[in-house]
């Protein structure tokens, strides 16, 4: 199982488009269960700067990348595997006897 990453929307500015926000879900599936989790990563970036993607020239695994360098993507995955083992293997139900 590998946790599939997505980004939603881009918000950027016009003038020089350089990106400001990502939206983001994050999304584990196993079986019949799936769980994910959604974000927004803020960057402050420099067009000037070495590096520079503008909007019109990104792709969605770049900008994957600045997301999970922005959040602790492994704390994030092993978060959602806890979901994923807790509806795999419940420890308590509700319900009636008869």
């Amino acid at each position: 199982m590998a946790t599939v990453w997505k980004i939603k929307e881009l918000e950027r500015t016009i003038s020089d488009g350089s990106v400001t926000i990502a939206h983001w879900r994050a999304t584990l599936t196993s079986g019949d269960y799936s769980v994910d989790s959604n974000g927004t990563v803020g960057f402050s970036p420099d067009a000037s700067a070495d590096g520079f993607v503008a909007f019109d020239s990104l792709d969605e695994a770049t900008v994957i990348g600045w997301v999970q360098a922005s959040v602790d993507k492994d704390t994030m995955e092993a978060g959602l595997q806890a979901q994923i083992d807790a509806l795999e293997n419940p420890v308590s139900a509700n319900g009636l006897p008869w």
